[in-house]
């Protein structure tokens, strides 16, 4: 899309959904069997995940779509703040299937003015693999990290001939920054859906890397290096 930077008036006609979470105050009743409960936990404590409904999670429920973006833009905190608009950006104009004026429209318009590659034919009702939440989520640390790229040894992973050539990187970065692990059998499982609580822990894993990780972003904007994963030292390689 291409839009002048004029003013940030109009951006205001958004309905601000994102980042704000319903449901903050309270406590999911349905993970208390779930690995991974405390992440889940932590997320929604901060406004970056909400429920299906105030009290459910819905851990078991395969993710779709919408939700994963919408997932990602909270909680990556990707805005508009650095946009500016002669006229407010609809999600019609980039996506042949999202609705505008829905409660995912603005994540979907937000995700693709940050760079998120989403594919114009994106359906915000299908389920999200293993694969392709990898993907999104790779990308969306990468541009709220800045990070740098990562000189990494590919894993073997058991069923790679199952993996999608385009998502083979975003899943051997994600392995190599402990985001997402294989299963006993060395196995990822690209193509099995995700549901909606291993993909908020991978978003946990993400954003805690980061976390502790901030000289990667400070080298890459100085260096523009090439970094080990396990580095934390800053040093360009």
């Amino acid at each position: 899309m291409n839009y002048k930077w004029v003013s940030l008036a109009a951006a205001s006609v958004l309905t601000l959904s994102i980042g704000v979470n319903a449901f903050a105050a309270s406590q999911f009743s349905d993970i208390g069997k779930v690995d991974g409960k405390e992440k889940i936990e932590s997320l929604q404590e901060r406004g970056f995940i909400s429920g299906v409904t105030a009290t459910q999670f819905k851990p078991e429920q395969t993710l779709n779509t919408a939700q994963g973006v919408q997932m990602l833009v909270n909680s990556f905190q990707l805005s508009l703040a650095q946009f500016q608009f002669i006229k407010a950006p609809q999600a019609s104009d980039s996506y042949t299937k999202v609705k505008d004026g829905v409660w995912y429209s603005d994540a979907f318009i937000i995700a693709t003015l940050n760079g998120i590659d989403v594919p114009r034919e994106v359906d915000p009702a299908a389920k999200f693999t293993r694969e392709q939440f990898t993907d999104y989520l790779m990308e969306s640390m990468q541009k709220a990290g800045n990070l740098p790229m990562f000189k990494i040894d590919p894993v073997a992973i058991a069923d790679e001939s199952k993996i999608k050539a385009d998502y083979q990187g975003a899943i051997q970065r994600s392995l190599a920054l402990k985001v997402t692990e294989l299963d006993s059998a060395g196995k990822f499982n690209p193509k099995e859906p995700i549901t909606r609580a291993e993909a908020a822990i991978m978003i946990y894993n993400a954003l805690d890397y980061l976390q502790k990780h901030p000289e990667l972003t400070n080298q890459a904007q100085n260096s523009g290096g090439m970094f080990e994963p396990n580095d934390t030292t800053g040093e360009s390689k």
